[in-house]
């Protein structure tokens, strides 16, 4: 009797410990590789007990809210802006890990034919042969796409046939209700929406990538479970869900 009790006091203290340890980590993610992260969630709760308060936007969306110091305990971006936030201490360099890059490339309705961008040639054809084209305004794939474009020597032709939206997801939205025609965004961006195919990514000699890498706020409240998180993310464990959603290490 003795030992059943001793035994349930046990469960007890060890499930009120679970309770007592467990936290809500509030992360700012960059849309870029909210496909991976939506996966990988629920056994990272499952498993450590904490909740993730999660919220998706362009990282350039993000790298204002942080600057307007709004409270946080992990941060999703761009390399280049969660270099610049670490700069100015609002990230620690100790916790950054680079997550995973994901190619640019072009999208279209489901069902409808899908134009040759196998060459830089073919692609440049493409692009001036296109009705309608959009790409996200505050995405990361905005500025490399629109220098391509001019690296190109297409600008002048390509440019009056933008019908641009904010962010990737109306980016979608615009390619598979047939609004626009080509739809330029991140691969890890595409391969998630309904109603689109993948034509493919650019070719390999005009291809940018666009690099995602995590931190944790210098100011977070919940540095243990921030850091366990990142951790998680980019185990090794998990490669296999990065590469299936459009993204390599």
């Amino acid at each position: 009797m003795k030992t059943l009790t001793r035994a349930w006091v046990l469960i007890i203290v060890l499930a009120s410990a679970t309770v007592a340890s467990a936290a809500d980590i509030k992360v700012f993610c960059t849309n870029g590789v909210r496909a991976v992260v939506e996966e990988l969630l629920p056994q990272f709760e499952k498993t450590t007990g904490h909740k993730v308060v999660i919220s998706y936007e362009p990282s350039t969306q993000i790298k204002k809210r942080i600057d307007a110091g709004e409270p946080f305990d992990v941060a999703v971006m761009t390399t280049t802006l969660i270099d610049e936030a670490i700069k100015a201490g609002k990230l620690t360099f100790e916790s950054r890990r680079f997550i995973a890059r994901s190619g640019l490339g072009l999208s279209i309705r489901s069902g409808a034919k899908k134009p040759d961008i196998a060459s830089v040639d073919a692609f440049r054809k493409t692009l001036v042969g296109a009705k309608s084209i959009t790409y996200a305004t505050q995405g990361a794939s905005a500025a490399p796409f629109e220098a391509l474009v001019a690296k190109l020597g297409v600008e002048s032709q390509v440019k009056p046939k933008y019908n641009l939206r904010q962010t990737a997801a109306q980016v979608g939205e615009a390619v598979a209700s047939g609004t626009v025609e080509i739809g330029v965004a991140p691969i890890s961006e595409i391969l998630p929406v309904k109603g689109v195919d993948l034509v493919g990514p650019f070719p390999k000699d005009v291809q940018t990538y666009v690099e995602l890498t995590a931190a944790v706020g210098a100011g977070a409240k919940e540095k243990d479970g921030a850091n366990r998180l990142i951790a998680f993310i980019v185990s090794p464990a998990n490669l296999p869900v990065i590469k299936a959603k459009g993204m390599e290490r």
